[in-house]
């Protein structure tokens, strides 16, 4: 299945002694575009044609994702080894810094990237996933731990992909319909590209590392482990995410010098693919702002 529209190039490139593979259009400011659970660079083809106007936007695979390597050690699966990831793709396509874009795990790992490479990030950019610090908080209240159930369920073995791949991926297929507010957002020719995503040798396992290695640091650490963030940053937050409650958000300015956030009403946890002409304009009027 070609996913690819007209202007948009694939690529391969070493970073941390792995190959990431991602999808590139535009010339300029670099953009770059960091997927979440269970997606791929797929999940950014709304914004691929507004942002590659004036941005070299560049999507990526993340480790363990479709196209990219998928290290079969656990432990590659470190957030931090997964920060290096993106300092070495950000040099390697020779420039000194980026407007960091990042939702559900894509978000997680660019909070920590603006954290330890600030001077790399222009500005950040995240989707429905908390600051770090609120997600610690959070995860300590009984409703979003209920809401989180599935990060537990992934912390066990060969069972978790076993359900994902039974009945041709169909969990995967239903995650995306059932949590989305428009039930029609996705067509069927989205769902076959995530699922043929997981499908590929080693990827459901990779996907889920993520959570087996990197989930739990990130709910123990404690919030005054997070120090005030210099760089501007834009939070979008669909509102009605079955996954990660609207009240995550509450307080972020605490740990974000310059804090805007914009919240969009009968919007699911998928919401730069469910309302992307919102998203896009929101994040236009950003990029102005600065």
């Amino acid at each position: 299945m070609n996913l690819l529209q007209e202007g948009w190039r694939n690529g391969f490139i070493k970073t941390n002694g792995i190959n990431l593979h991602y999808v590139t259009a535009g010339e300029g400011k670099l953009m770059l575009m960091l997927h979440g659970f269970p997606e791929f660079w797929y999940s950014w083809r709304h914004q691929i044609p507004e942002f590659s106007q004036d941005h070299k936007v560049v999507a990526l695979d993340l480790r363990g994702y479709n196209d990219s390597d998928k290290p079969q050690s656990q432990d590659a699966y470190k957030l931090q080894e997964i920060v290096a990831d993106i300092e070495g793709v950000i040099t390697a396509l020779g420039y000194d810094n980026c407007i960091l874009v990042g939702h559900d795990w894509g978000g997680a790992i660019a909070w920590q990237f603006a954290y330890t490479y600030p001077n790399k990030v222009e500005k950040l950019i995240i989707l429905n996933l908390p600051h770090p610090a609120k997600f610690s908080e959070g995860i300590r209240n009984p409703q979003q731990l209920m809401k989180s159930w599935y990060a537990f369920f992934f912390q066990t073995p060969f069972f978790p992909e076993w359900i994902l791949q039974a009945n041709d991926y169909q969990l995967i297929e239903s995650g995306f319909k059932m949590m989305a507010v428009d039930k029609n957002i996705f067509t069927q020719k989205d769902l076959n590209a995530y699922k043929d995503a997981a499908a590929k040798r080693g990827a459901l396992t990779g996907m889920l590392n993520y959570y087996r290695s990197t989930a739990q640091g990130l709910m123990t650490r404690s919030p005054k482990d997070w120090g005030i963030l210099e760089v501007p940053t834009l939070m979008i937050w669909g509102e009605d995410d079955a996954a990660l409650g609207k009240e995550l958000t509450y307080g972020t300015e605490v740990y974000v010098k310059d804090f805007t956030i914009k919240y969009i009403p009968n919007c699911s946890h998928w919401v730069q693919q469910e309302r992307p002409q919102l998203v896009n304009q929101y994040i236009r009027e950003f990029l102005r702002s600065f």
